[in-house]
Parts: structure tokens; sequence; C-alpha cells
């Protein structure tokens, strides 16, 4: 039974250590995980991930609704983000991006290099996002995977020490 747990933990660890990686339009290589939802109604949900370019750390928001490419090159604003020790972050805006045949929009912050610790030692609370176009303030309180920033960072932070 215990040989058994100690598998089963091992798995999920492994499991959830997935980098993934993809080649962007100008050959550069982007390592990113699957988006996690944080965030689900009826009417709006959140996904979330970590990306890198093994030189600087982004959050990835993956907002639906969405708005079309026209509308939504003009979110320029930057993310803030509340975590559980109770700070706010400011993440810069770093990039919009339309995937898959328009399917998919992602909005790419900057996560800055003295706030690397935080996120990777406490759970996202809470998101603002200027929604340019739509409406105003998008405000995301997280009830899901609210550790998927902190354990998707700590991911990548492991292997970049191997």
């Amino acid at each position: 039974m215990v040989l058994f747990l100690i598998f089963i933990f091992n798995y999920n660890a492994v499991a959830q250590c997935e980098i993934k990686n993809r080649v962007q339009a100008d050959g550069s290589m982007l390592y990113y995980f699957e988006p996690e939802v944080f965030y689900s109604t009826k009417s709006k949900s959140l996904k979330i991930n970590i990306v890198t370019d093994k030189e600087h750390y982004f959050v990835a928001l993956q907002p639906t609704p969405f708005p079309d490419k026209k509308t939504g090159k003009k979110i320029k604003d930057d993310l803030i983000i509340q975590l559980a020790d109770n700070n706010t972050y400011k993440l810069a805006h770093y990039d919009t991006q339309y995937r898959r045949n328009d399917s998919i929009m992602q909005v790419l912050y900057l996560i800055d290099d003295k706030d690397i610790s935080a996120f990777s030692n406490y759970e996202a609370v809470t998101a603002e996002i200027n929604m340019a176009g739509t409406e105003f303030v998008r405000k995301y309180n997280f009830k899901l995977h609210k550790n998927a920033i902190r354990e998707q960072l700590i991911c990548f932070l492991k292997e970049e020490e191997k």
C-alpha cells in the first residue's frame, strides 16, 4: 500500500511538470504548460498558464468570451494579480495573440524578475484585466487551481537548475 501511494505521488509530481514547447513564427522557442481553469461561470471563464522563453517568465491568460482580433489587439494595459501574501503585483502587458485559427485569444504578461519569488511561493487570489473595447475591468476571484501559477513556475525553476 505504501509503495502504491509513493507511486501515485511521484506520478502526480511528474505529470504536473509536463513542459511543452512550440516554435514561434520568428523561430524562437517557447516553453509552457497546458492552461488551467482559474475561473468559470456560465458567462465567462479564464484559463492561465506560465510561459517562458528561458529568459523571461510570463503569465498567459485565455479569457472567454474574448473580443474579435481588431478589438483584442487594443488590450495593452497591465495585469493586476493579488497573491495569497495579500500583496498586489502589476505584470506588464507583453503581447496579445490569436491562435488556432483565431479560436483562442491569449494575452501574455511579463512577471518582473523581482516578483518571481512571490509567484513561486504564494497562490493566486484575484486578477484584474482591462478588456479594452469590450467592457471596463474584468475582475476574477479565483476559485479553481489557485496554485497552478506557483506549481508551474516551480517546475520551470527546477528544470532551470538542472
